[in-house]
């Protein structure tokens, strides 16, 4: 049987990276985001793949993707929890509260709703494995981004408890925080950044941390990496306060 995964915000970005990287590597993959044409684009009619639409603000939607994928691919080994957006840059005073709230309902409720269904399953089963996608803004923030910065710093106390939880369970939980990797969204910020005359933005490609994801899924039953940070080698985050 091969192994499954559920990527989560697989429409575009490190989660369609990683959900065509886990294709090419043989494991049946679950490919959730709320648009079913974008999600079928990545899955390109890949045999493994499973085209799954959803919202994962919406708990029983959530509920549903994750029993349907478990049930299709006869178990769920890893779910990686990826959605997220970003919101506009603002100081704290400018920061709309309904920014705020849709980064909460993303970033944090989201992956709290996709975990608690894939731990339910896991725990059934005898054991699995959770990656969080978290940032090297759960470590140090950039200017303006009060609602990302909060959401992935609480993603690491999500992290650490699931790692708690799920141990006499056989589940794992790890983190990887990813630093400005090649995705429709940063390539904006590098032209803007360009354009006002700054230099670009440094950046990885998302198939590196798509490589990087798949070797936290695919380490031995028992073991697993709590926190990884990988990043474009020029990115100023060690000492950018």
């Amino acid at each position: 049987m091969n192994r499954s995964i559920l990527v989560t915000g697989a429409s575009s970005g490190i989660g369609a990276a990683t959900a065509r990287l886990f294709l090419d590597a043989g494991w049946a993959v679950g490919l959730m985001a709320r648009r079913a044409d974008a999600l079928a684009a990545v899955a390109g009619g890949h045999p493994a793949a499973h085209v799954l639409p959803g919202d994962v603000t919406d708990p029983d939607a959530v509920t549903r993707v994750v029993a349907d994928f478990a049930r299709a691919a006869g178990r769920l080994d890893v779910l990686f929890n990826n959605a997220g957006v970003f919101v506009p840059a603002a100081p704290i005073d400018e920061t709309s509260v309904e920014d705020w709230q849709h980064a909460l309902s993303v970033n944090l409720t989201g992956m709290f709703l996709a975990a608690r269904a894939a731990f339910g399953v896991m725990r059934a089963q005898g054991g699995g494995r959770i990656i969080n996608n978290g940032s090297v803004s759960a470590h140090a923030p950039r200017p303006g981004a009060v609602s990302y910065t909060v959401t992935k710093h609480a993603i690491t106390g999500l992290t650490r408890q699931l790692a708690l939880d799920g141990r006499h369970l056989n589940i794992a939980c790890g983190q990887i925080d990813i630093g400005n990797a090649r995705t429709p969204l940063l390539e904006e910020l590098d032209a803007a950044a360009r354009a006002a005359g700054d230099a670009g933005v440094p950046m990885m490609s998302a198939e590196d941390a798509a490589r990087a994801v798949l070797h936290m899924a695919s380490l031995p039953e028992g073991t697993n990496v709590l926190n990884m940070t990988i990043m474009a080698n020029a990115m100023p985050f060690v000492g950018r306060g």
